[in-house]
């Protein structure tokens, strides 16, 4: 299919993108779950657990849009078909490492191939999409990430309960199967127009000076920082609490499909009312929810309640946030995608590496708690971001 026929749309297409996309993500969340078993055993310090969650972060985030860029400027399609099985190789060997320096090394390596895929996948699905439908299709592609990585702690931990660390490797399989999928697809072969290509590349985005844009990356990031730090050591912080591994998955996946439900509801919103509002309305709806769910020293039902709303009001801008960010930069959306998918939680990734080194000196649940603080500065500096320009609903 030509990249520029905008009458044609293939929905099985956007499937199979929108299923790597979860695979992507569900691989990627291997690690929050892991990291209970993996701190006694390599006898990792929290300090020493942030900095492995930032390292995933900067290689799984942070390179996203200079990738995407990358990506803008040549045809790398073929790479799709790597990725996911490349990235789920590294993580499912991280469980049955024995050294600190090799568990860094298959971490910072799966973070890569996630980086890829990111950029490459959100933007494959433009090339697959008529114009009249990119916008649901995007929205179907984000959701199957926020799904796959909802789902995986669940998952994960079942599977480790009844076969072992050594029998993760097996989870690779799935990853072969949707690689096979992708050739017969011929996914691989989409490639933009001549025309598109010489556009992107005498364009180069000079994003630094772009104030909306890094106030939007600055938001995002806040977002994020709160996010990837209840993902990553809820686990480990229920654990402490004298909650099995099995309890400590569920409550992360109920955490993560709210999260998801978010997501599809903040991308209906914007469509509805305006971008900007439902990112300014969504960050401060998820404030008070954050704060009941993180103080909470024990499950109730309200704890339950403020578990699914702190997850969606967290991730309700997400998709609100990468149509904004393709307004700012129109002519590199893989750059605009890799900043809201990648670079936001890569900055996300450091902010958690504060909150481990504070819990070293202060205690997990406060340092946790003090994460609702990035939601309260992220509001305010949201309102400073003027709406964009073919948003009509502001």
């Amino acid at each position: 299919m030509n990249s520029l026929n905008k009458g044609s749309h293939s929905w099985y297409s956007v499937l199979l993108l929108t299923m790597g996309h979860f695979f992507s993500d569900f691989y990627a969340n291997f690690l929050p779950v892991l990291l209970p078993i993996v701190i006694p055993k390599l006898g990792l310090s929290l300090t020493m657990s942030g900095l492995l969650i930032m390292v995933l972060s900067f290689t799984s985030n942070v390179l996203q849009p200079f990738f995407g860029y990358w990506m803008d400027r040549s045809n790398l399609n073929w790479l799709i078909l790597a990725t996911i099985p490349a990235g789920a190789i590294f993580i499912c060997y991280t469980g049955i490492v024995d050294t600190k320096i090799m568990l860094f090394i298959l971490v910072a390596l799966s973070g890569v191939a996630v980086s890829f895929f990111h950029p490459l996948g959100s933007s494959l699905v433009s090339k697959v999409s008529a114009s009249n439908k990119i916008g649901i299709s995007l929205s179907i592609f984000v959701a199957g990430g926020n799904l796959g990585f909802a789902l995986a702690p669940i998952i994960l931990v079942y599977f480790t309960a009844h076969y072992g660390l050594d029998s993760l490797p097996l989870l690779i399989i799935p990853s072969f199967i949707l690689t096979i999928a992708y050739y017969h697809s011929k996914l691989y072969k989409q490639c933009s127009s001549s025309e598109i290509n010489v556009l992107v590349n005498r364009h180069i985005p000079k994003f630094h000076k772009n104030t909306n844009l890094i106030k939007l990356n600055l938001v995002m990031g806040l977002r994020a920082w709160t996010h990837v730090a209840v993902t990553t050591f809820l686990p480990v912080l229920l654990a402490s609490q004298g909650y099995s591994n099995t309890f400590s998955g569920v409550v992360l996946t109920i955490f993560l499909v709210g999260a998801a439900l978010g997501g599809l509801i903040g991308g209906y919103a914007s469509d509805k009312f305006g971008i900007k509002k439902v990112i300014v309305t969504s960050l401060a709806l998820g404030i008070l929810p954050t704060y009941i769910f993180l103080s909470s020293s024990e499950i109730t039902m309200l704890t339950w309640i403020a578990i699914v709303l702190c997850g969606a009001g967290l991730q309700c801008s997400a998709p609100s946030s990468l149509v904004w960010a393709q307004k700012l930069l129109p002519n590199n959306a893989g750059m605009a995608s890799g900043m809201m998918l990648g670079l936001s939680f890569g900055l996300g990734g450091i902010g958690t590496a504060i909150t481990a080194t504070l819990a070293d000196y202060i205690g997990l649940p406060t340092s946790l708690l003090l994460t609702v603080l990035p939601l309260v500065v992220a509001v305010p500096l949201a309102m400073t971001i003027p709406a964009p320009t073919l948003d009509n609903k502001l």
